[in-house]
């Protein structure tokens, strides 16, 4: 017959040994959660709530856990805080670090939840939950959840010229494909937005019936061009301001000039690739691989073995730039090492899985630019620029 745990016997739920208060910061738009874990007040946490970006108020409450604990206990704790990246981006970390606390940034997908078709999820339960993954992360438990590399305030600055033209060009598409679906409702098609003379080709334009435009219709799309012709500039301003910051990164590190070097790597793509990816160190591949989000993502389970592809869980920009970059390699690197591989892979499949085995060069290829812009490794094969 079993015998039921007597009360000492039970495990602590939490362990407060390692010597700090711990803090966890659950943030909204209208409200700051603070949960706290202190030294010498049991297992208990402690909640408490300031208005948004009262960041006198958050301080004035570190102060007072610090205060409480050494009145309990007589000595004096640091204070350790734990933050999920999101919305309001680093700048409560770098204000944390700026008064001596040690601050972490989490990636929320990263920590372990109740897997449960209904599970409760208050601010509050995030909060403890937040609390006990960075006692574990403290604590040096392997894989317990993924900090992130805050980078520097000039790093994030950098991604914004790429990230903005990104925008810019999407948005270019959505006016181009309404214009376009609007003369298409009068039965006009092969008109061009963004060709120079379009604001004469409207005026000539007549519908499927052999009617000129209708005035309403026409003043509309004149208005459409009117917006497009600003982001057509727009976009050029945002290029130029790419060039520049290209020009001046290689003060800094040679890196930018290595990559517009190769053939078929434009300002665009090497923009993209050392603001997003290769100025950050990495200590290994996999590490690159799995920032981009192209690590594969394996499924074992008994006799079931098999792989579920890229994890997609990292930078989507760079992913979906280096994938675009391994179509472009293949037709102007040719014979390089790289499109070699590809084009001997896809002829052993017969010509099919194009679309997988160019996710697999993408991984290759950021791996081999890594090496070269880091390292000096050239690629095998590949083909410079001529002056």
């Amino acid at each position: 017959m079993p015998v039921a745990a007597t009360r000492s016997e039970v495990p602590a739920a939490i362990r407060t040994d390692l010597g700090a208060i711990f803090v966890s910061l659950e943030l909204s738009l209208s409200k700051w959660w603070i949960t706290s874990l202190s030294p010498g007040a049991g297992e208990k946490m402690s909640k408490h709530m300031v208005a948004a970006s009262d960041v006198a108020g958050m301080l004035a409450r570190f102060a007072e856990l610090n205060r409480k604990a050494e009145a309990r206990t007589g000595r004096s704790f640091p204070i350790i805080v734990i933050q999920e990246a999101g919305l309001d981006g680093f700048w409560i970390h770098r204000v944390l670090q700026a008064e001596g606390i040690e601050s972490h940034v989490v990636d929320p997908a990263s920590i372990a939840t109740s897997r449960r078709r209904r599970r409760a999820k208050t601010d509050k339960i995030d909060g403890e939950a937040l609390v006990r993954a960075l006692l574990a992360y403290k604590r040096g438990e392997p894989r317990v959840c993924a900090m992130l590399r805050v980078p520097m305030p000039e790093e994030e600055d950098r991604r914004c010229i790429s990230r903005e033209r990104k925008a810019l060009t999407n948005e270019r598409v959505r006016h181009v494909n309404r214009i376009k679906g609007l003369l298409f409702s009068q039965g006009v098609s092969g008109y061009e937005p963004l060709r120079r003379d379009r604001r004469k080709r409207l005026e000539e334009l007549k519908t499927g019936d052999g009617r000129p435009l209708p005035g309403h219709l026409k003043m509309q799309i004149g208005r459409e061009l009117d917006r497009l012709e600003l982001l057509l500039e727009q976009i050029k301003a945002v290029d130029a301001a790419r060039d520049a910051m290209l020009a001046a990164a290689q003060a800094v590190s040679p890196a930018p000039a290595m990559l517009l070097n190769l053939k078929g790597i434009g300002p665009g793509f090497a923009a993209v690739l050392w603001s997003e990816g290769l100025s950050r160190h990495f200590d290994n591949r996999r590490q690159l691989a799995a920032y981009a989000g192209l690590a594969p993502t394996p499924w074992q389970s008994g006799s079931v073995d098999h792989d579920q592809g890229v994890s997609k869980a990292g930078n989507p920009r760079l992913r979906t730039m280096l994938i675009q970059m391994a179509w472009l390699w293949v037709r102007h690197q040719p014979r390089s090492a790289l499109a070699l591989w590809f084009e001997d892979r896809v002829k052993q499949n017969g010509g099919r899985l194009k679309k997988t085995t160019i996710v697999a060069l993408a991984r290759k290829l950021l791996v081999a630019l890594w090496k070269y812009v880091h390292a000096g490794v050239v690629i095998e094969g590949v083909a410079m620029k001529t002056a």
